[in-house]
Parts: C-alpha cells; sequence; structure tokens
C-alpha cells in the first residue's frame, strides 16, 4: 500500500521530497491544522529556501491506515510546507499561486488579484481533454462552444475570450486556433479581469480574463507512462509521457510526450482523428535558467460540432436538440500547427535578472463553413428569399496564421528604508499575420432543414482556392511597474504602466490601417491585518486591437479602432489551512461588440458600451483528509449604453447569465485505498440570446461523475480512471453572443495509466 500511495502523490508533485513525505503529508499536518488553523498558516509562510532545504524527519511515531487495509502500517514524518508559489495547495488540486506575466510569480495571498492555478492533478483526475474542461470549474468561466466543435472558446466574467487569447508559457500567438494539446501542460494559471499590463494584448482582444498555460517539465523523479484512452462511442487513443533529469546536479531535463487517437466522439456519424508530439528542454543552473519548447499536432475532423443563428422573428428558443445530433451533415476540419518557443533567464547579481523569450507559430485550418438560421421556434431552417431566409448554406473557410512573439525584461530588487521593492522594465511584441480563403454559397443554393432531423449539406458551388494574405497584426508595449512590500510584508503595493501600440493593416485594401498608441495603467493593494487574511483593491486598464470584421460577415475585412477598458475590483481571501476562501466585487467597461443583421445579411459592429458587474464567492481546498473540494458562485449584474440611437440602451448584455455556480468534490474512499470517487455539478442561470433582450436561452444544470483506482499490477503501478460527463445526458444549449451550439451528450471517458 505504501508503494501505491506514495505513486499517488509522485506522478504530480512539483515538492523536492521523496514519495514517501509525500504519501503521509496529509495524515501527519491535519491534525495540527483542525485545532489552529491560524497557527498553521503561519507555519505554511515559511520562506522558500527553508522549505527548499529542510529534509523530512521521522518522529518516532506511526501512523494506522483503515479500511481494508487496516494492518498496513505507514511512517509518520514531519514535512516543512512549500512556500513557492507554484507548489499543491491542500488536496492538490489548485497551487498556490503562479505567475502574473511582468509582475514574476506569487502566491495568491500576496496578489491583488483575483486568480486560480490548476495544477497536473487538477487537470489529470477529470481527464481533461481540453482547456475549458478544467477552467470551467470556476464559476466565473463557461465554454460557450462544445466539445468537438472547431475549437475552443471561453467566458471569463461574462466577456468572450477564444483560443487565440490563451498565452503559452508566457507568449501569446503560440497555441492552435482549434484546441491546445492538453497532454503537454503542466498547470493552467487563470486570471480574471484584464491582463493586458501583466501579459500585454492578447490578439483577439479578450479582456475578461488571461490564461497562461506551462509545459510539462522533467522533475527530480523520473517520470514514465503510457496510458490507453477511450471516449464514447468510439474513439481510442494512447499517450505516452517520459521525463528525465541529467547533469551532477539534475540541472539538465527533458520532458517528451505524445498521444493518438481515432474514432467517434459522439456526434452523429463523426471522425475525429488527433495526433500530438512535443519536446520540453530546461537548463537549471545556479545563476541561469533556459527552456525550449516545440510541439506539432493535426487534427482531421469529419462532422465537428458547429453553430446556428437565431432569427430575429423567433419568440421563443427552440429545445436544444440532442448533443449527439450532427446539426451540419457532411462537415468537415483539418487542422495543423507547429510552434517553438525558448525562454532564457540570468541571474546578473543575487539582485537584478535579465530574461528574454521568443516564439514562432504556424497555424493551418481547412474546414467547411456552412451557415443557417433557425426560422421559427419549431427548430425550422427555411428557404424563403422574400424573407431573407436562405436555409442551410455550405462553403469553405481556410486559414493560416504565421505568428511572431518576443518578451524581453529586467527584473530589479533593493530596499530603500524599511521598504522592498520589486521594480521590473520591460517589453513584448506579437507580430501576426492571418491569410484565409473563403466562400459561401450563394442566397439560392440553400437547402431546407432542421434542428431536429437535419439533411446533408449541398456540394459547395466554387473551386477550393489557396488562402490569400489578408491582414497584418502587430502589438508592441513597453511596461515599467514596482511592487512595494512594506510592514513585515503586510502591506502591498503594486503600480505599473504599459505603453501600448496597436498596428492593424488590411492587405487586401491600404485604407483599412489604423495605428493607435495608449498607456494602460495598473494599481493593485494587498493588506494582511492578519497573516491568513489578505484584503486587496486594484484598479486596471487594457487597450485592445480592435481587429477586422471576420470573412463570414457581410463587412468583412472593415478594420475596427483599438478600445480602451477598464476593471474595479476589491475582495478578501482567507487561508485556513488547509480551506481557502474568496470573495470579490468587479466591474469591467468596455465597447460592446455584436452582430448585427440587416436584410438577412450579417454585420460585425461596435455599438455602445458594455458595462458588467459581479460579485464572486469561492472556497476550495480539504473538507477532511481526503476529501477534496471546489465551490464557486458568481452573479452577473449587466448594462449597455451609449449604443446607436439609443436602441438598447439599458438593456442587458447578450449571452450573459443572471448568475453561475459549481460545485466540485474528490473523495478518497476509506474502504478500499487506491480508490476515489468525485462528481462535478455545474449551472448556468438563463440569459438573452443577444443586445436586443428579445429572446431568452434557458439556463441548465449537469452533473459529472467519476472514479479512478490506483493499483500494482505485473509489478507496475497502473491507475484506472472513469468518467461519466453529463450523466443525465442533459440537452441544452452554449452559446456566446449571436450563436448558440449544442452541447455534449452523456459521454463516458475511460483510462488506463501504467507508470513504469
Amino acid at each position: 500500500m505504501g508503494q501505491v500511495q506514495a505513486s499517488m502523490r509522485q506522478r504530480n508533485s512539483v515538492f523536492k521530497m521523496k514519495a514517501v513525505a509525500s504519501a503521509a503529508r496529509h495524515l501527519v499536518l491535519m491534525a495540527p491544522m483542525l485545532a489552529a488553523p491560524m497557527a498553521y498558516a503561519q507555519t505554511a509562510s515559511t520562506s522558500a529556501d527553508t522549505a527548499a532545504t529542510a529534509p523530512a524527519a521521522a518522529t518516532g511515531t506511526t501512523t494506522t491506515a483503515t479500511g481494508s487495509n487496516s494492518n498496513a502500517v505507514l511512517p509518520t514524518v514531519t514535512v516543512v510546507e512549500n512556500a513557492d508559489p507554484t507548489a499543491p495547495y491542500a488536496g492538490g488540486l489548485v497551487a498556490r499561486g503562479g505567475s502574473l506575466g511582468v509582475l514574476g510569480t506569487a502566491s495568491v495571498m500576496d496578489t491583488p488579484f483575483s486568480t486560480t492555478n490548476y495544477t497536473s492533478q487538477g487537470i489529470e483526475d477529470v481527464q481533461a481533454r481540453a482547456i475549458g474542461d478544467v477552467i470551467a470549474n470556476d464559476s466565473s468561466v463557461r465554454n460557450t462552444n462544445g466539445n468537438g466543435g472547431f475549437g475552443d472558446s471561453y467566458q471569463i466574467r461574462g466577456f468572450t475570450m477564444s483560443a487565440n487569447d490563451v498565452a503559452f508559457n508566457g507568449l501569446y500567438g503560440m497555441v492552435p486556433l482549434t484546441r491546445m494539446p492538453i497532454a503537454m501542460v503542466e498547470r493552467i494559471e487563470v486570471l480574471k479581469g484584464p491582463g493586458t499590463l501583466m501579459y500585454g494584448m492578447g490578439p483577439a482582444g479578450g479582456i475578461g480574463g488571461a490564461v497562461n498555460l506551462v509545459a510539462k517539465r522533467a522533475h527530480e523523479d523520473p517520470v514514465s507512462s503510457v496510458t490507453a484512452t477511450y471516449l464514447s462511442n468510439s474513439q481510442f487513443g494512447l499517450k505516452g509521457d517520459i521525463g528525465r533529469r541529467f547533469g551532477e546536479n539534475q540541472e539538465w531535463g527533458i520532458r517528451v510526450n505524445a498521444l493518438y487517437a481515432d474514432g467517434n466522439i459522439g456526434l452523429s456519424d463523426s471522425k475525429q482523428q488527433q495526433s500530438m508530439g512535443s519536446i520540453g528542454l530546461d537548463y537549471n543552473g545556479s545563476r541561469v535558467r533556459w527552456s525550449l519548447d516545440a510541439y506539432t499536432q493535426h487534427e482531421d475532423a469529419r462532422n465537428f460540432r458547429p453553430q446556428y443563428s437565431i432569427g430575429t422573428n423567433v419568440t421563443s428558443m427552440p429545445s436544444a436538440p440532442s448533443g449527439s445530433t450532427n446539426l451540419y451533415p457532411g462537415n468537415t476540419l483539418q487542422s495543423d500547427d507547429k510552434a517553438v518557443t525558448t525562454r532564457l533567464e540570468y541571474d546578473v547579481n543575487d539582485n537584478i535578472t535579465a530574461y528574454g523569450a521568443v516564439g514562432y507559430h504556424v497555424a493551418e485550418s481547412a474546414q467547411s463553413f456552412p451557415s443557417a438560421t433557425v426560422s421559427n421556434s419549431n427548430g425550422d431552417v427555411l428557404v424563403n428569399s422574400a424573407l431573407f431566409q436562405y436555409g442551410v448554406r455550405n462553403g469553405y473557410y481556410d486559414q493560416r496564421v504565421t505568428s511572431t512573439s518576443a518578451d524581453v525584461g529586467m527584473r530589479m530588487r533593493f530596499n530603500t528604508g524599511g521598504i522592498k521593492h520589486t521594480m521590473i522594465v520591460g517589453g513584448n511584441m506579437l507580430d501576426q499575420q492571418t491569410d484565409y480563403f473563403y466562400f459561401l454559397n450563394g442566397n439560392t443554393t440553400g437547402v431546407a432543414s432542421s434542428i431536429y432531423n437535419p439533411v446533408a449539406l449541398p456540394a459547395v458551388t466554387a473551386a477550393r482556392g489557396q488562402p490569400s494574405p489578408q491582414s497584418q497584426t502587430r502589438l508592441t508595449s513597453l511596461a515599467l511597474t514596482d511592487t512595494l512590500s512594506m510592514l513585515d510584508d503586510r502591506l502591498r503595493l503594486i503600480g505599473g504602466l504599459r505603453r501600448q501600440q496597436v498596428y492593424n493593416h488590411s492587405l487586401v485594401s491600404a485604407s483599412q490601417t489604423s495605428n493607435q498608441t495608449a498607456i494602460s495603467p495598473v494599481l493593485g493593494v494587498v493588506v494582511k491585518p492578519i497573516e491568513n487574511l489578505s484584503l486587496y483593491a486594484n484598479y486596471t486598464a487594457a487597450l485592445t486591437s480592435g481587429g477586422f470584421a471576420g470573412a463570414q460577415y457581410a463587412n468583412a475585412g472593415q478594420a475596427f479602432a483599438p478600445y480602451k477598458s477598464k476593471q474595479y475590483e476589491t475582495g478578501a481571501k482567507v487561508d485556513w489551512g488547509r480551506i481557502t476562501t474568496t470573495a470579490a466585487l468587479f466591474q469591467i467597461e468596455q465597447r460592446n461588440s455584436s452582430t448585427e443583421v440587416v436584410n438577412g445579411l450579417t454585420y460585425a459592429t461596435q455599438n455602445g458600451r458594455a458595462r458588467i458587474r459581479g460579485l464572486e464567492l469561492s472556497a476550495y481546498g480539504e473538507l477532511q483528509r481526503g476529501l477534496r473540494f471546489n465551490a464557486s458562485g458568481t452573479f452577473f449584474d449587466t448594462k449597455q449604453s451609449s449604443t446607436a440611437g439609443g436602441a438598447t440602451d439599458g438593456k442587458e448584455v447578450g449571452a450573459v447569465p443572471k448568475h453561475n455556480f459549481n460545485l466540485g468534490l474528490d473523495w478518497d474512499t476509506p474502504w478500499l485505498t487506491g480508490l476515489a470517487l468525485n462528481t462535478r455539478v455545474t449551472n448556468t442561470g438563463a440569459m438573452w440570446y443577444n443586445n436586443t433582450n428579445a429572446l431568452k436561452v434557458p439556463g441548465w444544470t449537469r452533473m459529472d461523475v467519476g472514479a479512478r483506482y490506483i493499483t500494482k499490477t505485473a509489478g507496475q503501478v497502473v491507475t484506472y480512471r472513469a468518467n461519466i460527463e453529463n450523466l443525465f445526458d442533459k440537452h441544452y444549449w452554449v452559446m456566446q453572443n449571436g450563436y448558440v451550439g449544442t452541447a455534449s451528450g452523456r459521454t463516458f471517458v475511460l483510462s488506463a495509466q501504467v507508470d513504469f
């Protein structure tokens, strides 16, 4: 049993300690934590240097396991809590903190922002296949596209965020247009609210939050695993993960990941083939740290999960069809990505660190691009040109996006009197060129259909061409920040400015060019009246590239001016020892991006301003030894203003619910060592279909359940996992402003992982 428990901890540990210490950690620390959470919180704040060098020491006592293996005895050890911000928090599903871009790495309790940092254990134990499977554990985050769609997209604090706005190792533009292969991801860091100062501007301009993916690294303990996977209805796959460290002081590391999967993913007549290979190299010397990451991924899908629009004349929302319904039979998607990034840090001396990073990424996709508008509440898609109802039409939308990203800077630490400073000067750049070929069949070639009984897509009436240059976006910025710590670290102030330049240039029309500059400030404060209580507030502003209207809109290629947004936030965080609770109030304002239908044609628009206010409540950690949990609730209040002609002034912002709730539990059963059960309940409130507030989309509640069992077979540790997503096969719509898509139906996810 001791070997199995050690393996359970070892596979996800980032602590530099032996596996036996990790296995015994919960047994030893639980009693003093429950008795004195305040004292435990103070003990847990031991400096990183002390935690890294202090060895585990035997206390001379033993702890007897309960349940079916009640005669097994584990040695009791004393473990010094690791103060590394990236170390796992109680329960192991989230970390104590994470990266804040240019502001460096910090604990959640020392940060004047709302952040969540998911660990590899939090990713693996839910058998996540996409980023959204993990970050949607937070009630302020929702997926806006179902699994198996063209690509991932999210809503954070009510604002849409595309996959293109996800950073990889701190660099934008390095993730696929569709979905990131999560098998190569060690940690997912989520910052809620505008992250412009910390990360710079994302290419798609999302301001609800920032997501950074951290690549897997070799650990002190070797990693060698092979995992067989199954996804209903019939997709089988295989994953491999190998990591080693080398050198006299294990300063060199290599981590290799690969996956292949093929088969039906639960959508009628679907077939999705995925393959990925990645390598991560790193060097960790006394003064130099270097890393290089490269990956390639390919996806070939027949019948993916696309979206519909709803006609302006529809007065009540049609019921969502089954998650297995293929709304556009015959659609196809292929995507290919190749990327490489490298980062170097050098400690000039004990107080000055210089850093630099660069990345290059080529993303290509070729897809069917069907278009349809639901004509009535019965779910029919009609053909009636006089009423601008064109049925289901088909087309092509092929893309090639080439991105170069860079980040350089210097971090300086010094004192002035009794005040400690961490000053950072840095700059970053993202240059992105978009090429595409787009064609949509004319008005008379559509076919009548229904969302409950879809017909096959009509043939495309034009030959497929090659993507041609369409637009170039260059985002550059310079940042200066200072983090001040005083009064024995009980008061922290963060101030900074980022000068940003947004250059958008149409490669089709020379007249469609914009070049604007603005300065975005940030101000944050953290006050700790007692060690385990943090009161904080922040003000952040962001500049967002206006971008271009997409090829699917009637005003395709139109350049929009950059626009500013701002956030006010205040909140409190309490670390009770094994449980952290947080509360936050926020307000975000930005220009309102939406769509407008005129004579049956859909235009991309920027119309007025959107203001979203919210209250976030959350708690996570361990309720008791072996019972991990996360719970959160978010309440939204939205309003539009300054819209054209006042048409929607005072109305709510489309696609934002009134409330969201999440509850997740993960329990180590007492009757069988190595067996854990988990469940997740997700509730999303009703919302308006778009900004006119004429059509309501019903809310929904979904339950997921799962189990995992770790045992030893033929001398090898084997982890079996089984999850059922959408247990009750709930039919519901997932949406973003102006579009809806079907959610995945009941899905079985099985795997067997062998560690050797």
